[in-house]
């Protein structure tokens, strides 16, 4: 099975929690992981929000390209592109929740369209989606 990890499973992964725990479980699964581009940019930027250095950024973002596939944004996820954002607008409106997804949900769902993958995630904006949600 291919999954696409977003940033919540990659920081889950870290922190060491009981979530974290089963993202470590479906990598030892040697599973195929794909991560979007974008979620490397989204980890550096809450980490240097959150004042961690450099080293240790750099340190992590090196141990996810060193387990997953990182995925860039080509031709064939921008034509997912609008499918992944109605599916996510439409699953928003279902579940009620405020908030738009962001464009880095977009673009993860875009890619586990163009890869036939599931996401792994704990985004409320992924539930009930054919994802595996981290609860």
């Amino acid at each position: 099975m291919t999954l696409v990890f977003d940033s919540y499973a990659w920081i889950e992964f870290f922190i060491g929690s009981e979530k974290g725990e089963k993202v470590k479980e479906l990598i030892e699964g040697e599973e195929e992981i794909i991560t979007p581009s974008i979620v490397l940019a989204e980890i550096a930027n809450k980490y240097y929000r959150e004042g961690i250095d450099e080293e240790t950024v750099t340190k992590r973002i090196s141990i996810i390209r060193e387990i997953s596939v990182i995925r860039y944004i080509d031709a064939e996820i921008l034509k997912k592109l609008r499918e992944s954002r109605d599916i996510l607008i439409k699953n928003k409106k279902k579940l009620k929740i405020r908030r738009d997804p962001s464009l880095a949900d977009y673009i993860i769902y875009a890619v586990s369209l163009v890869e036939k993958a599931r996401v792994v995630t704990g985004d409320e904006h992924f539930k009930g989606l054919n994802v595996i949600f981290l609860k």
